[in-house]
């Protein structure tokens, strides 16, 4: 389609209204005024039989019943048994079967298996009570069978697709909790990683500190600085003892989070496995604390992981840079020109925990994408002396 003004309004007419369906169709209340008129929509339609027939009703008032009882279904989240029971007047009083399924359906979604299928036995129960009424009139049957056999497939067909949202509810909640717990569960594991190169790394520099204070203890034997060396050292051992007590043990024995020096490494299995990587660091960030080093490995490594998984094959670009105070950390590649053939196996936690990790050193990331590419940037302090 030419790219004319015309469908170019169009095309944003149909996003926009798009949109404004989507976050109306997100919203409980409008859900349920929707089927609150739906079903008056449908009853109107038995609003001349309703008129003719003797129940003392005219067009006009029994419109207004209607209305009134369709209305009713405004209460189905919080109180699902009033529209049940305002269906079960209509039914007795106009026999009315159109309220009675709106209403089954809301008790089997809202209320569960349980009360949906106790509504549905006592609606067929009260309608089977109903037909034997003198009086009553069998609008839908002069015969039991005839009647049953439209009146038990309605209410059981309405409850059970009701049940079957339900349980879909659940399913999708449970989802939800889920994903949400394992994001809780990869910025917990971030955090220890962290945890983690902070005692590794902090504590080699203590342990480099108490040895040089003892060494230079030993060489000041008998001089009044001798005490001083000695009681360095000894807050140097303190300080790493609670540092040991504090922060998480290494309990698998792995060795620290690499630096700027595993880079290389990343890029080369990534080019193994069909990946190819540009990758341009700074000098600048040869200067980087190891803390901050062990950040920028593992941003790098959870974007390759990424790209690998979603953009099998397409070459990315990673640019490490030191501009004033800031390091910024950018990984980029192109969009592939289709999806992968098989689904990545993915926990969907890898952004949690990159975000994590940068945050934890006072910075921000930022995950988008582009026209033509997918981006991660992160920023975060470098701290070299200006």
């Amino acid at each position: 389609m030419p790219h004319t003004p015309a469908a170019l309004a169009l095309r944003r007419a149909t996003v926009a209204t798009r949109r404004y369906v989507d976050r109306w169709g997100a919203s409980a209340r409008a859900l349920d005024a929707l089927a609150a008129l739906s079903c008056f929509a449908l009853m109107i339609l038995d609003v001349p039989g309703l008129a003719r027939a003797d129940n003392s009703l005219t067009g006009f008032t029994a419109t207004l019943v209607l209305a009134a009882g369709a209305s009713s279904l405004l209460l189905r989240r919080r109180a699902s048994w009033v529209p049940y029971l305002v269906a079960l007047v209509l039914l007795g009083w106009l026999t009315e079967l159109t309220m009675i399924q709106f209403a089954l359906y809301s008790l089997g979604r809202f209320r569960g298996r349980r009360v949906g299928i106790t509504g549905t036995a006592v609606y067929i129960a009260t309608a089977y009570a109903l037909f034997h009424l003198p009086g009553w009139p069998a609008f839908y049957g002069d015969r039991l069978s005839d009647f049953l056999s439209l009146v038990v497939p309605i209410g059981v067909l309405a409850s059970g697709v009701g049940i079957a949202a339900y349980r879909q509810d659940l399913v999708r909640a449970l989802q939800a909790q889920r994903a949400e717990t394992a994001a809780l569960q990869a910025v917990q594991d971030e955090r220890t990683s962290v945890a983690r190169d902070v005692h590794d790394l902090v504590g080699r520099e203590l342990t480099v500190l108490a040895v040089r204070a003892e060494v230079l203890a030993v060489r000041a034997r008998g001089d009044e600085r001798q005490k001083e060396f000695e009681e360095l050292a000894d807050t140097a051992r303190r300080a790493h003892h609670t540092l040991n007590e504090t922060i998480v043990r290494r309990a698998d024995g792995r060795s620290a989070t690499p630096g700027l020096e595993g880079l290389a490494g990343l890029a080369e299995e990534s080019g193994r496995m069909g990946t190819a990587v540009e990758l341009a660091v700074a000098p600048e960030a040869a200067a980087l604390s190891p803390l901050r080093q062990t950040a920028v490995y593992r941003v790098v490594q959870e974007c390759l992981t990424n790209a690998a998984k979603h953009a099998p094959g397409v070459p990315v670009t990673v640019s490490i840079a030191v501009t004033g105070r800031h390091l910024r950390i950018e990984v980029r590649n192109p969009l592939p020109a289709a999806p992968p053939d098989r689904a990545p196996v993915s926990t969907g936690t890898g952004l949690y925990s990159m975000e994590e990790r940068v945050t934890s050193l006072g910075g921000t990331l930022a995950a988008r994408r582009l026209s033509d590419a997918y981006e991660v940037v992160a920023l975060l302090p470098a701290g070299l002396p200006a």
